[in-house]
């Protein structure tokens, strides 16, 4: 993805960029404060955004309205063609309007740019909003026998979409 601004209606998604790690933290913080806690996974992955993830081969997308960060999404590199979608967050006066859509959609698009043949992600089965959002975007339930361990003690479920090879 190249470093513009692509407009979407009032809401644009651009690369994370120097700066957005208060607001990564802070949009994550507000949606994992209010049904579980913070863990020291997030921690670790709040304190350095750009090492833990962006250096590691990842990508964070940040969805911008009215000059303001209303949601971000990462792409954690899992392996050399497999990423997980993580860190999922929309403020909760901007929910509701598809931004969370529409982030997921561009991760899924920046995750083929970046030639992954699959998406994991962990959820929670009382976050059915974003459960629901998954599944319309082609996301499967996978047996968690088949999941990677999670760092988490929230995630119990897992779920995967599998991109076409053209290899």
């Amino acid at each position: 993805m190249d470093d513009s601004l692509r407009p979407t209606n009032e809401v644009t998604i651009r690369p994370f960029r120097a700066g957005d790690e208060t607001d990564f933290r802070v949009l994550n913080e507000q949606w994992i404060e209010r049904y579980f806690k913070v863990e020291c996974k997030d921690q670790s992955t709040f304190a350095d955004p750009q090492s833990s993830i962006i250096e590691q081969g990842g990508q964070i997308l940040i969805a911008i309205s009215d000059g303001h960060s209303v949601g971000c999404c990462a792409l954690l590199r899992m392996g050399k063609r497999e990423y997980e979608v993580a860190k999922m967050a929309v403020s909760p006066e901007h929910q509701g309007k598809g931004i969370g859509r529409l982030l997921l959609s561009a991760a899924v698009t920046e995750a083929q740019h970046l030639g992954a043949s699959r998406l994991y992600l962990e959820t929670n089965q009382i976050l059915k909003p974003a459960i629901a959002l998954y599944e319309s975007i082609g996301f499967q339930h996978i047996d968690q026998s088949r999941a990677v361990p999670s760092h988490y003690t929230r995630a119990n479920v897992y779920m995967e979409l599998l991109f076409e090879d053209h290899a």
